[in-house]
């Protein structure tokens, strides 16, 4: 059993690396093997934003991830400094609430580079999509 730790640095619906990210932890835990978190960096921030509105008969690759981390006790961690320059924040963290901002959804942690170090130091592997 290996442990990975998956860096997804594409957003969700821009090309099918996000989508294989999922599909690659979902086959992962399904195998036995222990995903320890999923940093989103870059443009894969765009992962966590709560303002994504999915067509029905599309695939929903945000919920998608919300269900893998419940399902499988996976932390999903945001670049805050990446996610911030692409407009996505907490609430908490919106210093002026008349301000247009995209809600990093609450299943999604904003974290820093230290925590991505955290986990690589805890996993056997690294796998970058």
């Amino acid at each position: 059993m290996s442990s990975f730790t998956l860096l997804v640095t594409s957003a969700p619906y821009s090309d099918q690396s996000a989508y294989s990210a999922y599909r690659f932890a979902l086959a992962a835990v399904e195998s036995t093997h222990l995903i320890k978190g999923i940093f989103f960096y870059q443009d894969g921030t765009l992962n966590g934003s709560e303002l994504q509105l999915i067509p029905s008969d599309e695939f929903n690759l945000h919920q998608a991830w919300k269900q893998l981390s419940a399902d499988h006790n996976i932390p999903l961690m945001v670049c805050v400094s990446a996610a911030t320059k692409r407009g996505i924040t907490n609430a908490q963290d919106a210093e002026d609430s008349d301000q247009i901002h995209h809600s990093l959804s609450p299943e999604f942690q904003s974290v820093g580079l230290g925590d991505l170090a955290i986990l690589l130091a805890d996993s056997d592997r690294l796998v970058q999509f």
